[in-house]
Formats: C-alpha cells, sequence, structure tokens
C-alpha cells in the first residue's frame, strides 16, 4: 500500500514542477482582462491552467461526496473563494498568499490519504478557509479590472469551479462504491502537486 501511494505522489510533483509556467495563473499573458469577453474566459480558464487550484477544487469535490449535504459544501466552498477574490480586490494584504495555497493543497491531499470521512461541520470550516485562500490569490490577475471585465470573470470563475467541484464529486462517489483506492491515487497526486507548488515557492528565483 506505501508503494501505491508513494509512487503517485512523486509522479504528480515531478509533472507539477515541470509545469511551472502554469503556476501563474494568467490566461491573459498577465494582462487584465478588458472586455467581458476576456474576464468570462480568464474565469474559466484560471482554476484550469493553475494546476494547483486545479487540484485543491478536485479535493474538495472528493472529500464533499462522503456526504449526503456534498453538493452544498462544495458550493460553501464556491462562495468562500468569491469572497477570497473580493478581499483581494478590496487590497487587503496576505502574505505569503502562494505559500498559504500550496499547504492548503498539501492538506486536502493529506485528509484525502487518511481515508477519514470529516464530519460536516469540519468538512464545511475546512472548505470555506481553503476557498479563501484560493480566491485571494485568484484574485490578483483581475485586480485592477473594470466593473464588466470583473463581473465576466467571476461569474467564469463560479461556474467552472463548480463544474469541476461537482464532476469530481460524482466520480469520488462512483469510486467509493467500486475502489476506494483510488481515492487515495488522487489524493497522493494531490498531495504531490502541493508539495512541488510549496518547493516551486520556497526555492528563490534565479536572478536575471
Amino acid at each position: 500500500m506505501i508503494r501505491i501511494v508513494i509512487r503517485p505522489l512523486a509522479v504528480f510533483a515531478a509533472l507539477a514542477l515541470l509545469a511551472e509556467p502554469a503556476f501563474a495563473h494568467h490566461l491573459m499573458g498577465g494582462r487584465t482582462p478588458a472586455t467581458f469577453t476576456e474576464g468570462v474566459l480568464s474565469g474559466l480558464g484560471h482554476p484550469i491552467i493553475g494546476l494547483d487550484h486545479f487540484a485543491a477544487v478536485v479535493a474538495i469535490g472528493c472529500l464533499a461526496a462522503a456526504h449526503r449535504a456534498g453538493g452544498w459544501l462544495a458550493l460553501a466552498f464556491v462562495v468562500a473563494m468569491m469572497c477570497g477574490v473580493a478581499v483581494h480586490l478590496q487590497a487587503v494584504t496576505v502574505p505569503a498568499d502562494e505559500i498559504l495555497v500550496a499547504l492548503s493543497v498539501i492538506l486536502l491531499g493529506a485528509v484525502m490519504l487518511s481515508h477519514r470521512d470529516l464530519p460536516v461541520v469540519t468538512a464545511l470550516g475546512l472548505f470555506v478557509l481553503v476557498g479563501l485562500i484560493h480566491g485571494y490569490a485568484l484574485g490578483e490577475s483581475i485586480y485592477g479590472a473594470e466593473r464588466t471585465p470583473l463581473a465576466a470573470y467571476l461569474l467564469g470563475l463560479a461556474v467552472i469551479q463548480s463544474a469541476v467541484a461537482m464532476g469530481a464529486m460524482a466520480a469520488a462517489r462512483a469510486f467509493a462504491r467500486k475502489d476506494a483506492v483510488k481515492l487515495r491515487l488522487v489524493g497522493a497526486g494531490v498531495a504531490g502537486i502541493g508539495l512541488a507548488v510549496l518547493m516551486q515557492q520556497m526555492v528563490p528565483a534565479p536572478p536575471t
């Protein structure tokens, strides 16, 4: 069992390290969206091109699958994520936000690996905390945008996060009935991605 968990963890960590450019979370090449279409595309794209954010949403869906109210728990994460974006837009400074993102991904992966169902209240608290952290980090890409592209960004972000979380929840419920080991493998992958992102944040960038 240890080999089953460790191998995918190492593989996912290596892939995440190779995918370093994706962690910039900028679909527009670093440019702030200026139109409704750009806002929607940016909102839809960020949780996908940002492997750490994508891993977190997948983990949220998988953990929510253990509860009858899983859909509402996933929705609470999305709402908290939107609130995190709003906090960033208010020019509130949260130090080391990307490190917090990485640690939250590692935590979600670790919970999945533990194969223990969280109580509803604990899951809700965890999901809200993770949502706030990731929303704050994602808010950087839309900071300073006009009202129209900002609203479009939030719309796209809410739609894609909800879709990924609900899809992961449905898949996790199917896996739980057939082969629970697959969920641990996903948890190992999530933790590996978080570890890789943390390593990138901790190692200083080479001078240009």
